[in-house]
């Protein structure tokens, strides 16, 4: 992917959240964003994405991109491989009780379940729970000092590669395969 991969891996998944809820017949929006911004308010789920980091199992590897011109793939070795961190929280509707955003936060659960593969152009990448401790869950919504704590679930897409604005150069592509020996005749030992 190019410098605008975490928008459009974020966009795919508020996308199958949104398309989940739709097929559930819940109505409403998934917000993304900051859990205590005021254009949350009325959103059926919220989801922030509170951590990048490079992707410690594949930060020394090439980036192989199929490509539909020649050559057939393209191949970048200096990518950055990318593991994207998000939180997934029930929004809130003034004067309502936990129930209906649980329902909602329970659709989008089983929706990423089923469908572990976010597929953008020829990239995937795969959606799955992320474990997440009291602690880590309690330092995330200490961000957020005005807003009250709401059940939540994290969840980790990777990999999510920013290439390079050029791929790797080929070399030459070998136009002769012919190979050529000479027969040299073994010297006898002196006596």
């Amino acid at each position: 992917m190019n410098n605008d991969a975490i928008l459009r891996v974020t966009a795919a998944l508020k996308k199958r959240l949104e398309d989940a809820l739709n097929a559930a017949s819940i109505p409403g929006t998934v917000f993304v964003g900051p859990l205590d911004d005021a254009d949350a308010s009325g959103a059926k789920l919220i989801l922030f994405l509170y951590r990048v980091v490079p992707s410690a199992t594949l930060r020394n590897r090439e980036h192989r991109v199929p490509s539909n011109n020649p050559p057939a793939v393209q191949v970048y070795r200096n990518a950055l491989p990318l593991d994207l961190y998000y939180l997934l929280t029930v929004g809130t509707l003034p004067g309502s009780s936990e129930e209906t955003p649980l329902h909602s936060l329970g659709v989008a659960m089983q929706t990423l379940q089923a469908e572990t593969d976010l597929t953008i152009g020829h990239e995937t990448a795969e959606i799955s729970p992320e474990p997440l401790t009291t602690e880590e869950a309690s330092r995330i919504w200490a961000l957020f000092p005005n807003a009250n704590y709401r059940t939540s679930v994290a969840y980790l897409a990777t990999p999510v590669w920013i290439d390079p604005l050029l791929p790797d150069a080929f070399a030459a592509r070998v136009t002769e395969d012919q190979l050529f020996a000479a027969h040299k005749p073994r010297e006898e030992a002196p006596s």
